[in-house]
């Protein structure tokens, strides 16, 4: 019995560095929050991301609107007004837009218009300053070329 309690006493304890156990920790978290804000830029909720984190309000992304009103919609995402520009949007995107907003696509128009891209959005019914919600049916005009 002896000798078996001079071996266990001559074993080393276990060293644990809880500090820098927690750095890393922290360092893991921020790099995975910074991750999902860079995915959710790429993915094009930065505008949303953007609103919500600045405080965005309706009058503010009204004023926001003022490039081009016709083909700009406020889409109101649970109390934040978020401007969304459709002028450099073809059909196809367009439409991924309107699934993302859980918007109805309406009827869909040609216009022609100079110097535009054929079959690039022109405008859109309802657009600024009037702001829609999930739901709600947006009607497209498309350039005829």
């Amino acid at each position: 019995m002896n000798a078996m309690n001079s071996y266990a006493n001559s074993a080393e304890a276990p060293d644990f560095d809880a500090s820098r156990i927690v750095r890393r920790t922290r360092r893991r978290r921020v790099v995975g929050i910074g991750a999902v804000a860079a995915a959710l830029l790429v993915a094009g909720g930065g505008t949303a991301l953007a609103t919500s984190v600045s405080g965005g309000s309706h009058s503010a992304a009204s004023s926001t609107a003022a490039k081009s009103d016709s083909t700009t919609l406020l889409f109101d995402d649970h109390g934040v007004t978020i401007p969304i520009d459709f002028s450099r949007l073809d059909l196809v995107l367009a439409k991924e837009v309107l699934l993302k907003t859980q918007t109805k696509l309406g009827t869909t128009t040609k216009k022609a218009v100079k110097n535009c891209k054929p079959g690039s959005v022109v405008g859109v019914d309802p657009h600024a300053p009037k702001i829609v919600e999930s739901g709600d049916t947006v009607n497209l005009t498309l350039c005829a070329g």
